[in-house]
């Protein structure tokens, strides 16, 4: 800083100084006066220096633009690195050579192979940055940001080539999504801290295998697509087989449910029946003097319930044979079926008997 302060201040008193003699020197010619001896050669240098200024002097503005780093060399010596700004340095002696320090974006085409040797064509944006701090080493070693780029391209291409050729080619397609973030990782891994740059990003833009392999894939998965496809219409298939197996079955269940419940009915009721025509028997043989000897005991009813049950017997001797209860059941029997209307012919043993009604209810035979 120092150095461009003396410079300039030097550089301004020799402009001043050139710019008044060559000012004076004009103004005596115009007016005709002499100048003394030795004044014309001294006014000629001071317009020599002056013009000669004038050329050095704008070349010795150096600008750094924001964003940018510059590394001052001094006769081919690096001796500063200067941030964005206006500097003065006589451009003889010194010289600044700018570095982009904003993050730096390749997009790099290349071609590569699967572990099964398929062919591929992959874009890729690497995104990287310099450090400010390292901008000497980089002009040191690699001797401009271009050269660096280069280099970060080449270790992006091999460590990307690398990685992929351990896929297969249906695999990669298959975790495409995740492949991207792998390569970044392997090309984290390979810069590192030794080329004075920030790695960003690596981003796998796009990979395109040959058409032949693309319509081959293509048939592949419609094949895939198609045996779904068919194996969902089975699971159907089967699914409505099993539903209608399952309906035909509780279909025959509620029949038989129903016939069950029908034959049950039909038990209930002969059992119902049997009781009463047991109930009358007990009844007209009492009737008829039997004797007749009753028991109770307890059964479990349909709904697991407890009930006494009275359970007769008739008790049968020479006198008592039961023919005559038997007669009276029939009877009973046949007047529970009569309708009250007498016949209009009765045949009998001595002929025919003729019943025929009269008026007001009474008969004439």
């Amino acid at each position: 800083m120092i150095y461009s302060v003396l410079t300039a201040i030097v550089f301004i008193v020799l402009i001043v100084g050139g710019g008044l003699t060559v000012a004076y020197c004009s103004l005596s010619y115009r007016k005709g006066r002499v100048m003394r001896k030795g004044m014309f050669p001294a006014s000629i240098a001071c317009i020599a220096v002056g013009t000669l200024m004038l050329i050095l002097i704008p070349g010795s503005f150096h600008t750094v633009e924001a964003g940018n780093v510059a590394v001052v060399k001094q006769m081919g010596v690096i001796c500063d690195v200067e941030g964005p700004g206006t500097y003065f340095d006589f451009w003889l002696v010194r010289s600044y050579e700018e570095y982009d320090a904003k993050v730096q974006q390749l997009e790099i085409r290349m071609d590569a192979y699967t572990s099964d040797a398929q062919s591929m064509d992959i874009s890729m944006d690497v995104q990287f940055q310099i450090r400010q701090d390292k901008v000497e080493d980089i002009a040191v070693t690699y001797g401009g940001l271009t050269a660096l780029t280069n280099r970060i391209q080449s270790v992006a291409i091999e460590r990307t080539k690398a990685t992929l050729s351990q896929y297969q080619a249906e695999k990669l397609i298959e975790e495409r999504n995740n492949i991207s973030p792998t390569v970044e990782n392997e090309i984290s891994l390979a810069i590192g801290d030794k080329y004075f740059v920030t790695f960003n990003s690596a981003v796998l833009t796009d990979i395109t295998f040959s058409d032949a392999f693309e319509a081959a894939v293509e048939a592949k998965m419609m094949a895939q697509q198609e045996k779904l496809q068919a194996q969902y219409e089975n699971e159907k298939k089967k699914e409505q087989a099993e539903t209608q197996l399952f309906v035909a079955q509780q279909e025959a269940k509620a029949l038989v449910a129903k016939a069950q419940a029908e034959a049950d009915a039909q038990v209930a009721v002969a059992k119902a029946e049997a009781r009463s025509i047991m109930l009358k028997s007990v009844e007209i043989a009492r009737m008829l003097g039997y004797e007749v000897t009753s028991t109770e005991h307890e059964v479990e009813g349909e709904d697991g319930a407890v009930e006494i049950e009275t359970t007769y017997e008739i008790i049968y001797d020479q006198t008592h044979t039961g023919a005559d209860i038997a007669e009276y059941m029939k009877y009973i029997e046949y007047l529970s079926a009569w309708d009250g209307k007498l016949p209009q012919v009765v045949a009998g043993e001595n002929g025919f008997m003729i019943t025929v009604p009269m008026p007001g209810g009474s008969e004439n035979n």
